[in-house]
């Protein structure tokens, strides 16, 4: 499959207006991606844990305008305008637009609000672009009628990608590869897939507790870090690095083996911050406290025996995952040893999820 399929024919029916409320969910990488190729395609292969709690609602309201030779829009979050938002949203804008062209003949109303701190290392650009996408999509529907569901989710993962690479990762669950891999048919740069293969119960219902280290605004965008891998001494190394792990956790999955999927999920996660650290700039998004937790966790995952670890995005804050079945210890721990190290003792609960939700 080429780009050139998600390029739609004569639309056959015309719509005035209408609204369309989508919820998404963030999504966790075990295998992370940094570094992509032009048109957000991947270096490579990543796989994720879609979230449950952490989501954005989004509401997109359209109405036809006469004149269809430029975009119009505006953009609220939690209820405030936010201009500052607009260029990012043209920029998504102007690469759909072939595969939507219906955009510049409406107005559009973004409205959207997150369960979580925006930019702070939580992807609230991949549940953002997903609900876009999907509301986009619902347009799309309208105007076209015949559209199969897998088609439907097809597309609104390769217009997502478009906006925030993660994003194509945040419409189903509970995993979502993207990126092509020879052990995983059907994977693809162009858009995420739900993970084919067999999982182990002890993944199922997974936990993820994510402190809130840093609530702020982050230094170094995700956006430039992954420019940063052009040029990077250890980018080639790293990318063949994600393949291999990649292969290796589809037989963590299948057969339920805990300390390995501890030992490539710590590893992916400090991984992804060395690159940050040996890039020309070089950056650190991690703060002191991610490193507290860090020692806090191994020191009672090894007085313990229990199966907590530890991930992190492109941020300060640590997502502590864990199965179910340690949840009352693990969040005993948490509150007693882990809380201090929060900004305001913030923290979320969240489990796996399975994806976006048409409201």
């Amino acid at each position: 499959m080429t780009a050139e399929n998600f390029i739609p024919k004569k639309y056959p029916n015309s719509v005035e207006n209408g609204s369309y409320t989508w919820t998404s969910p963030s999504n966790i990488a075990l295998v992370k991606y940094w570094g992509k190729k032009a048109n957000q395609i991947p270096e490579n292969p990543s796989i994720s844990f879609t979230l449950n709690n952490c989501k954005t609602t989004t509401t997109l309201s359209f109405s036809k305008k006469e004149s269809d030779n430029y975009f119009s829009f505006e953009v609220f979050l939690d209820g405030e305008k936010k201009d500052d938002f607009k260029p990012k949203i043209e920029t998504f804008f102007n690469r759909v637009e072939i595969y939507l062209p219906f955009l510049k003949s409406y107005h559009f109303k973004i409205e959207t609000s997150n369960t979580f701190p925006h930019s702070s290392g939580i992807a609230s650009s991949a549940s953002g672009m997903s609900a876009l996408a999907l509301c986009l999509m619902s347009v799309e529907k309208k105007l076209i009628n015949d559209v199969s569901e897998e088609n439907f989710i097809q597309k609104a993962s390769f217009l997502a990608r478009l906006g925030s690479g993660s994003a194509c990762r945040s419409l189903e669950g509970d995993l979502v590869v993207w990126g092509k891999h020879d052990k995983i048919d059907g994977s693809s740069d162009l858009f995420g897939v739900k993970y084919p293969f067999e999982v182990h119960k002890n993944f199922k219902n997974y936990q993820d507790t994510i402190l809130l280290v840093d609530k702020g605004e982050k230094q170094v965008s995700s956006t430039v870090g992954h420019n940063l891998m052009h040029g990077h001494p250890f980018a080639q190394e790293r990318f063949n690095q994600a393949e291999k792990n990649l292969s290796d956790i589809i037989l963590i999955l299948k057969n339920g083996d805990l300390d390995k999927f501890i030992a490539l999920v710590e590893s992916e996660a400090l991984t992804l911050h060395s690159m940050m650290m040996t890039s020309m700039p070089y950056f650190i998004l991690m703060k002191p406290n991610t490193l507290e937790i860090i020692n806090k966790i191994w020191a009672y995952r090894n007085s313990t025996g229990s199966k907590v670890c530890f991930t992190l995005d492109a941020g300060a804050n640590v997502h502590v995952l864990y199965p179910e079945n340690e949840a009352a210890q693990v969040l005993e721990f948490i509150q007693n040893e882990l809380v201090t190290f929060c900004q305001k003792g913030e923290y979320i609960n969240d489990k796996i999820g399975f994806g976006a939700k048409l409201l």
